[in-house]
């Protein structure tokens, strides 16, 4: 409920809903039109918002969370609420990308590694536990990540041969390895046809494949995979 915006000159903006202190203003008071967020030194380069928290990244590589953390998916040892952005981790090497999901954190580094935090029953850190983690954990090897999508209690990511990757709750098919198995390591979803980009929602799955293919799986009582149903799907289904 609430939303996050950057500008080009590298400022960060925040609105919406503030119960756990997810803008970032130093308040929990809901905001309805744009408040800036912090400062721009050194510039503001990326943002997720996650149910409840806040993550982005400053153009020095360093990684920043605020919000709601009772299950750790700030990242910064506490399940300790913030209303201001705190630095997680370190920026050596640098941070790349950040996704923010339900009650869980994803992130990927300079070096192609891929890091995650937060709530984990469904095992959506991808780490071969269902435990919480409060700090960030390395997931897999560091063969390169390009991308990371953290959907409500699943995640998708990418590596660079054009792989794509699931892990997490499946209970409607949303990790694509056609079942309804909660997978808690990554595994491999469709061919290995080049994967360009996903991105994950509440429930259900979208990617795009490097030849302009679009593809949705998961939950679909909606019509959100666009593929003219609202029948659930737990494999890639092409949508024209």
């Amino acid at each position: 409920f609430h939303t996050l915006a950057t500008k080009t000159d590298g400022t960060l903006w925040a609105w919406g809903g503030n119960s756990s202190g997810q803008l970032g203003d130093g308040t929990t008071v809901t905001k309805n039109v744009p408040t800036q967020i912090g400062t721009a030194t050194p510039p503001w380069a990326s943002v997720s918002a996650g149910d409840f928290h806040t993550l982005a990244t400053k153009t020095d590589g360093t990684l920043w969370a605020w919000g709601g953390n009772s299950s750790g998916q700030l990242g910064d040892g506490t399940t300790v609420t913030k209303n201001v952005p705190t630095q997680i981790g370190t920026a050596t090497p640098p941070w790349a990308s950040v996704s923010a999901g339900g009650d869980h954190t994803l992130a990927t580094k300079t070096d192609g590694t891929l890091w995650a935090w937060g709530d984990n029953g469904f095992g959506q850190l991808g780490d071969e536990t269902n435990v919480v983690k409060n700090l960030p954990t390395q997931i897999g090897t560091a063969t390169p990540w390009t991308s990371v999508s953290a959907g409500g209690d699943h995640t998708l990511a990418t590596k660079t041969g054009g792989t794509l990757w699931a892990w997490g709750d499946n209970d409607d098919g949303q990790l694509g390895d056609e079942t309804n198995v909660a997978k808690n390591l990554p595994t491999q979803i469709g061919t290995a046809t080049p994967w360009a980009s996903v991105s994950a929602g509440g429930n259900h799955t979208l990617a795009t494949k490097t030849d302009g293919t679009l593809w949705a799986w998961g939950w679909n009582t909606l019509g959100q995979l666009g593929d003219g149903t609202t029948v659930n799907k737990n494999a890639p289904v092409n949508i024209p």
